[in-house]
């Protein structure tokens, strides 16, 4: 007992001090930059202080993301997160999903690929577009510039899924990493993810809420990129139109 006490408490202070870093970084580097924007601000040229002024709002956009993905996973560990399920057709949700991270990543090619009379899924709506976003988004961060992301959707009729496949052509996970990257908080370390912001919720988020809508979500990968592969159960007839709240 007292060993599962203690396991729990070091897991809370890692928890604390791995938040305090994350947020510790962007802060310093927001302060850092309005000092000397407040001090030098005669001496800097417009092209400086609009460099500086990018920076802080990059950097206010990664302390709102990691909020964000605080309450979320503070939500779906309380089991406060409300899902409400509807039978939808896939297909614009991904659209819109690419089209919005192709917006900030202007030197990617993105590709769809839709198989013809694909089936409708049972999910929460928000929660299916905010795991298309994270893995879309995933995808397209960790690519090198000019690279190709591409998003397939298509069913497996043996066992009646419909299966969302985001491909893509950047450094490729390690074998041994596979599972470790959707613990909470987790990044592999290499010399492109260094150079790359992340709190290491987003994928942890990602699997929690493809599996509390009953998905599955795999992963594989090679040295010339990563697959992440969501397959969810195909509604049945009887379930279109209807909400489930849960």
């Amino acid at each position: 007992m007292e060993n599962n006490h203690n396991q729990l408490e070091q897991a809370h202070l890692d928890f604390i001090s791995t938040v305090s870093h994350e947020l510790r970084t962007p802060l310093t580097s927001i302060r850092g930059f309005a000092d000397t924007l407040l001090q030098s601000h005669d001496r800097l040229t417009p092209e400086q202080r609009e460099k500086f002024l990018t920076i802080i709002k990059d950097q206010s956009n990664r302390l709102i993301n990691l909020v964000e993905n605080l309450l979320t996973v503070s939500k779906m560990q309380s089991n406060k997160e409300l899902m409400i399920y509807k039978s939808v057709d896939v297909v614009p949700f991904v659209e819109s999903a690419v089209q919005m991270i192709k917006n900030q990543y202007k030197t990617h090619k993105f590709v769809c690929n839709y198989e013809k009379n694909l089936p409708k899924i049972m999910v929460d709506t928000d929660k299916l577009q905010q795991i298309l976003l994270n893995l879309i988004d995933n995808a397209s961060k960790y690519s090198p510039e000019n690279s190709l992301v591409e998003v397939n959707v298509g069913q497996n009729f043996n066992d009646n899924t419909l299966i969302i496949t985001i491909k893509d052509e950047g450094i490729g996970i390690n074998e041994a990493d596979l599972e470790k990257i959707f613990n909470k908080f987790s990044r592999i370390d290499s010399p492109l993810t260094r150079k790359i912001q992340g709190n290491g919720l987003g994928l942890y988020i990602t699997k929690t809420l493809v599996e509390k809508m009953n998905g599955e979500i795999k992963v594989s990968s090679c040295d010339k990129g990563s697959e992440f592969k969501v397959i969810f159960k195909a509604s049945s007839p009887e379930d279109n139109g209807k909400k489930a709240i849960c």
